[in-house]
C-alpha cells in the first residue's frame, strides 16, 4: 500500500494477530470452570506493573470502580491507560501515580462537572504523558480489529483533523478508488476490567442497558476481570441465551461486587454519586488533598466493601438506588 500519512503519536496495544492467536491458545481454557474470586485476588493475579489496562462502561456510568480502587491499593506501577472515555478512573489512577502514560479519546475531565484538578497536574509536572489520541470512534474500531483478528480497520474517521497527526494511524491509498483511507491499528489490552450486572460463575455475563465498546473491548483484551452486581444461576444465563453479551471463554476472573461501580452510576440499580465525586474534585485541587482522599477512602479501608459503608453505607446506597429508579 502506499502511505500517504503517518500518525506520530506512539503505537501501544499492537499484537500480530497471528502471535494474539497462539498467546490466547496457550492461556485461555476454554472448560467451564468456577472463576469467583475476590478482587484483590484477581488484581494481583492479572495486573502487573507496565501493563496496558483498559476500563468498561463510559464516562461515569457503569465503572469497575471496585477494581480501579483495588489496583490503587496495591500500588501497581506504570500502567498505561487506554480507551473511549477515563474519566473518574482515569482521574484516580493517574492521580495515585499507577498510570504514567495515557491514550484515551476523553480523559482529564468529569464530563459536565469539570476538568479533573489531579490528572490535569500530574500531566504538567511531568509525571504523565499523553503518548496519543484518538477519537471515541477511532478507539472502539481499533478494539473491534483486534476482536476480528485483524492488524488494522479502515476508517474515514480522523481524516482531515488534527487528532490524526498526534495517533497511531496510517493513512493509505484506497487500492480501489485511490482516495485516501485511514488505518487504525488493533489494540489488544493487557487487561480490561468490566463491571455487569449479572453473570454466572464462568463469566457468562449480561448488560444491562448500552454496551457501548465493551463487547469489542472484551474480546481485545488479552486478560478480563468482571465484576458484576449479583452473580446468578447458570441455569437462569442458559433460559435467556440471547442476553449473554460476553461469553464465559473470554473471562479471566469472575467477582461479586454489588454497587461496584459506586461513585458512578449502574443502570436500573443506583445513580452517580455526586457528593462524593464533588468532594473528590474538591479535595483533588492540591497534592496534599488527594493523597487525604486515597488514605482515606484506600489506603485507609481494607477493601471495597469498607469504602462503602465509608461514603454512607447501606442508608445512602439506598438512597441513590431511589433516585435511580425515580421512587420518592
Amino acid at each position: 500500500m502506499q502511505i500517504l500519512q503517518e500518525g506520530q503519536g506512539q503505537l501501544i496495544g499492537w499484537h500480530d494477530p497471528d502471535e494474539n492467536r497462539q498467546w490466547v491458545l496457550e492461556n485461555k481454557p476454554r472448560d467451564l470452570h468456577d472463576k469467583q474470586t475476590t478482587i484483590a485476588e484477581a488484581v494481583a493475579r492479572f495486573v502487573r506493573d507496565g501493563d496496558l489496562v483498559a476500563s468498561g462502561g463510559f464516562g461515569h456510568v457503569r465503572v469497575a470502580m471496585a477494581g480501579i480502587y483495588e489496583i490503587i491499593r496495591q500500588r501497581r506501577r506504570h500502567l498505561v491507560l487506554a480507551g473511549k472515555t477515563a474519566v473518574h478512573d482515569g482521574d484516580l489512577l493517574i492521580a495515585s501515580g499507577c498510570v504514567d502514560r495515557v491514550e484515551v479519546a476523553y480523559t482529564f475531565g468529569h464530563e459536565i462537572r469539570g476538568l479533573s484538578p489531579a490528572s490535569r497536574r500530574m500531566v504538567e509536572e511531568g509525571h504523565c504523558r499523553v503518548v496519543a489520541e484518538t477519537s471515541n470512534a477511532g478507539y472502539q474500531w481499533r478494539f473491534m480489529a483486534a476482536a476480528m483478528g485483524l492488524p488494522f480497520i479502515p476508517s474515514r474517521n480522523l481524516l482531515g483533523t488534527d487528532t490524526l497527526a498526534h495517533s497511531s494511524a496510517k493513512v493509505v491509498a484506497d487500492p480501489w478508488s485511490g482516495k485516501p483511507i485511514c488505518l487504525l491499528p488493533a489494540c489488544y489490552p493487557d487487561v480490561a476490567l468490566i463491571h455487569v450486572s449479572r453473570c454466572d460463575m464462568y463469566g457468562n455475563a449480561q448488560i444491562d442497558g448500552t454496551m457501548v465498546e465493551d463487547f469489542e473491548l472484551a474480546r481485545a483484551a488479552r486478560r478480563l476481570i468482571l465484576t458484576t452486581e449479583e452473580v446468578i444461576p447458570d441455569e437462569q444465563i442458559r433460559a435467556e441465551p440471547w442476553r449473554t453479551v460476553i461469553p464465559f471463554f473470554l473471562v479471566d476472573a469472575v467477582v461479586e461486587m454489588p454497587h461496584g461501580a459506586h461513585p458512578c452510576q449502574m443502570p436500573r440499580r443506583y445513580y452517580f454519586d455526586e457528593d462524593h465525586i464533588r468532594a473528590w474534585m474538591q479535595c483533588s485541587k492540591t497534592a496534599v488533598g488527594a493523597d487525604a482522599y486515597f488514605e482515606e477512602y484506600v489506603f485507609g479501608v481494607p477493601d471495597f466493601d469498607a469504602y462503602l459503608d465509608k461514603v454512607g453505607g447501606l442508608k445512602q446506597l439506598h438512597h441513590l438506588k431511589k433516585v435511580e429508579q425515580l421512587r420518592g
